[in-house]
């Protein structure tokens, strides 16, 4: 028989297995005409990414479902990819060639587009070699990256189709402007902060003075009153009604503008008077073109004040309110200025504040899309987990706006746009959106087409030039379900080129089969099963991912979205590079080993709930994993057959178990239902923590306990080896590395892996209530006769006697068979059971289940020492009660302290009062 190492070592084992898994192909997903799919395409993570605790979570909760689908019998598959993140991976490539005293705009589009996948090349795949640290079961045949040849197919083919279908549009609109990354952001890219921030009163002068010289307006941003165009005030408002109408001249440049009415104008905000700047305000975009305003932009795509702004020209925009305060304060014409707390978007990348912005981008007309997502939510075809997340989903989506899809950047897929020089007008493509889908497609120099034209279709000339955007990251993310699948082509191009030693017809033959052969992937895999992320990109991604299977695919993408909690600190507070509290897994990993990392991860991350982690919690996963590999090692030492009993129901009908054997045999399979039930529902911390209390409170703690004096008994050593084969099966799919270690060492099966194996099945049959019941009232009596002898303070290696009387010669039949198993772990040299109990002095008891527990105590205890010893303990206690009545009589304390304190400090009150009542009965005992 195979030993276990006295040590578990991570080391010696992660390792080797995930290899071993590799080359044996375990990790592949095929098309299996006799099994369901289930398949996971995993949130690519970024390109440019370094694994963190985020990233940990997630990967182990859709391991743990692929490797439990595999084992209950699915065709699984977890397809795995990285995502090109293009704001992210520019700024990463700009900071580099920074080093070298270089800029993109030096170098030229060509060159840093160059740089960037030479970058890819070297550093972009360190994200995955992290994740196979993890121990994935990722195909990584089937590895993609959304800046694929073949991707980029899918990606121009939505964009096209959308075009034509007159959901894709060019307009001169107010978007989210990053000054720092120069790019427009949409508005999920533009999450906003609570600023303390001012209210800065300005007047602005009458331009025909009355009774008012100056009508007062309140801003938050004083450096866009150069941009402004009109003051609007509410018609209800009574107090500006004479003046609706009228022109004031706009301070510091002495234009001329209008003061108009309209209703969408908070009356309680500042002076009820608000000025309007429609280039750079979202509100204000609407009412300028609600009231046939002028647009004016003040800046340039870096945030500096432009010619617009007059003096101000060039100034950085926050320089610029500056310098304009203290003209306003100079010229009299700043009234006040108060404390105001705002809400400011800032970039999701670099954190700037954005700029509201006017500029001319491309947009997806989202209502017509969101409309079937929706409903098929609403059907229940697609199911959140939490539920609580389906309202947030549904009322985002049916307030959706267009979405911003064009980034001036230059890492990513360039919009498939190009304009003829000779008839394209700029002024005019912003109003493409009314037009028909036909007449738009060669209208005004603009062609959309997934091929660089030949020639304008209009005119014919061939000087032909390609947008220089790029699409949003999030354009490619949101078909990923599907084309990670080859879709539409079911071509891989690298493999598609001319081989000089395969003739025409045989490599069309080829290519036809692959293009077969991928087909048959998608239409076998897709709809996937479910999608784990987690709830901040639920905006982002899940909503999109939805409306692009349905319109392209005319399914939903999965049928289940589980979104997990965000890794905060043990504090509460996110992990962050800024505030020193990051844990790294992979440090935990090389300290624990993956398998405690895991385990520690899932056995505290309630459904929905936020993670607080410290890197004590991982303590909890080795100390798991240590007690799993010493039990199995003392259960192999002790092995004196080979081979494991498979079926445990036809092993029972044969053999006569004992009490204790069938009591752990039923105990095992309520688990297995526990933890089945747990995991079809996605809850990963109940189904982690039902295994962990039956293998090491129940499975070890009493039954290797229990069964010790009968080891090697043929029975008993088939029922404990069947048992723990079939929990590491169960413990598999969130332990993969010591489970295939230990179950290896258990030969069930030559050459075989865990990974071939079932989930084993529910034996309803083997379920025995009665044994369970006389087991627990076995185990009560032995931890009540441990907590008496630690009461009278009898030493650990002191053998002593006891007496248990049952309430009746039924209960008296029941406790019989049990006396050899509480001798020996309550450490008694002498135990009787017997019935009636009759009070006689110098006994200490206690009343169990209407079972007397007795403890003689004469010859066992120094009397005399033992009553000092109460008396002590009596004394002190009474002390601390008195302490701890007197803080929670004091209404100040309960009034101020949090309820969950005081709540605390009455629990301790309760149990300091159950102690001392144990005391004085032991002393009661005792006297």
């Amino acid at each position: 028989m195979e030993e276990l190492a006295k040590q578990y070592s991570p080391k010696d084992v992660e390792d080797k297995w995930y290899k071993y898994w590799q080359d044996q192909g375990f990790f592949k997903g095929s098309p299996c005409s006799g099994k369901k799919p289930y398949s996971i395409v995993i949130p690519p993570p970024n390109v440019t990414g370094i694994l963190h605790m985020g990233h940990a979570l997630n990967e182990s909760i859709q391991d743990i479902l692929i490797r439990y689908h595999h084992l209950r019998g699915f065709q699984s598959l977890m397809l795995p990819g990285t995502d090109h993140a293009g704001i992210a991976t520019q700024n990463v490539v700009e900071k580099s060639i920074a080093k070298l005293g270089l800029t993109r705009q030096k170098i030229g589009r060509a060159e840093f587009i160059k740089r960037v996948w030479l970058w890819k090349e070297e550093y972009g795949s360190t994200i995955v070699h992290q994740l196979k640290k993890l121990g994935v079961s990722c195909d990584w045949s089937r590895e993609r990256f959304t800046m694929d040849d073949e991707y980029s197919e899918a990606v121009k083919t939505v964009f096209v189709a959308l075009w034509e279908k007159g959901l894709i549009y060019q307009g001169n609109k107010v978007i989210n402007w990053c000054p720092r990354c120069q790019t427009a952001l949409s508005d999920e890219e533009a999450p906003h902060n609570e600023l303390q921030g001012s209210l800065y009163y300005i007047k602005y002068p009458l331009k025909e003075p009355a009774e008012e010289k100056y009508l007062v307006v309140a801003t938050t941003r004083p450096e866009t009153m150069l941009g402004d165009t009109a003051v609007a005030v509410n018609p209800k408002d009574k107090r500006y009604k004479n003046l609706i109408g009228k022109s004031l001249v706009l301070p510091l440049c002495g234009r001329q503008i209008k003061i108009i009415a309209d209703h969408s104008v908070d009356m309680q905000f500042g002076t009820g008077a608000v000025k309007i700047t429609p280039a750079h305000d979202f509100n204000d975009y609407i009412t300028g073109k609600k009231h046939n305003l002028e647009f004016i932009n003040l800046m340039h795509p870096d945030g500096r004040m432009n010619e617009n702004a007059g003096n101000y020209n060039n100034l950085d925009r926050f320089k610029a309110r500056e310098i304009i305060l203290h003209d306003l304060q100079e010229q009299g014409l700043l009234e006040k200025i108060e404390p105001h707390q705002l809400s400011a978007g800032h970039c999701y990348r670099c954190h700037t504040i954005i700029e509201p912005y006017l500029c001319p981008q491309w947009f997806v007309k989202m209502a017509p899309l969101a409309k079937p997502a929706i409903k098929a939510v609403k059907q229940g075809k697609i199911k959140f987990h939490p539920e609580r997340w389906t309202k947030v989903y549904l009322n985002w989506m049916e307030n959706i706006q267009d979405w911003c899809i064009s980034r001036q950047i230059w890492w990513g897929h360039r919009l498939p746009v190009y304009y003829c020089r000779k008839c394209h007008d700029s002024q005019l493509s912003a109003v493409s959106l009314q037009l028909s889908a036909s007449a738009r497609k060669s209208f005004n120099g603009i062609i959309v087409s997934k091929e660089f034209p030949k020639k304008c279709p209009k005119c014919g000339s061939t000087d032909i030039y390609q947008d220089e955007d790029v699409l949003d990251t999030w354009f490619s993310s949101w078909l990923w379900p599907f084309a990670t699948f080859y879709w539409p082509n079911f071509l891989r191009l690298a493999v598609s080129g001319q081989r000089p030693t395969v003739s025409d017809q045989q490599r069309k033959e080829e290519l036809s089969a692959e293009s077969k052969k991928l087909k048959a992937d998608l239409k076998y895999f897709y709809p996937t099963s479910t999608l784990v992320t987690a709830p901040e990109i639920i905006f982002f991604w899940v909503a999109r991912m939805i409306m692009a299977g349905l319109e392209f695919m005319h399914q939903i993408p999965f049928k289940d979205v589980y979104l997990h909690g965000t890794v905060r600190d043990a504090e509460g507070k996110k992990m962050s590079k800024s505030l020193g509290n990051i844990i790294d897994p992979l440090k935990i990993i090389e300290e624990y080993g993956t398998d405690a990392l895991r385990f520690s991860l899932i056995s505290i991350t309630a459904q929905g709930q936020d993670v607080f982690l410290s890197k004590e919690r991982f303590e909890q996963g080795r100390n798991f994993a240590n007690k799993i590999w010493n039990a199995s090692r003392f259960i192999l030492l002790n092995r004196k057959r080979a081979g494991i009993c498979v079926d445990l129901v036809d092993f029972a009908k044969k053999n006569k178990l004992s009490v204790i054997n069938r009591w752990m045999i039923s105990r095992f399979y309520s688990c297995l239902e526990q933890v089945q039930n747990d995991l079809d529902n996605f809850r990963f911390n109940e189904a982690a923590n039902t295994l962990y209390s039956f293998f090491w409170h129940e499975f070890c703690d009493w039954y290797l306990e229990l069964i010790k004096p009968e080891i090697n008994d043929p029975a008993t050593e088939a029922v404990t080896n069947a048992l723990l084969e079939q929990y590491l099966r169960l413990m598999h799919p969130f332990m993969p590395f010591i489970t295939e270690e230990i179950w290896q060492k258990l030969q069930v099966a030559q050459g075989l892996s865990i990974m071939q194996t079932d989930w084993p099945r529910m034996q309803k049959k083997l379920l025995d209530i009665a044994a369970e019941n006389q087991m627990q009232l076995c185990c009560e009596i032995i931890t009540t006769l441990r907590n008496m002898r630690q009461e009278i303070e009898v030493a650990a290696q002191d053998l002593i006697s006891a007496k248990i009387f049952a309430p009746d010669e039924s209960s008296l039949r029941v406790l019989e068979p049990f006396s050899g198993y509480i001798k020996n772990l309550a450490r008694l040299d002498n135990l009787s059971i017997a019935c009636q109990y009759q009070p006689k002095s110098c006994e200490y008891v206690t009343l169990l289940k209407q079972i007397h527990i007795v403890i003689p105590l004469s010859g066992v205890v120094d009397l005399k020492q033992q009553l000092d010893n109460c008396n002590q303990k009596i004394l002190k206690l009474n002390s601390e009660i008195k302490n701890k009545r007197s803080m929670l009589e004091n209404k100040d304390f309960v009034g101020r302290a949090p309820k969950e304190i005081v709540n605390a400090e009455r629990g301790k009150l309760t149990q300091m009062l159950n102690q001392l009542k144990k005391i004085e009965a032991i002393k009661d005992a005792l006297r």
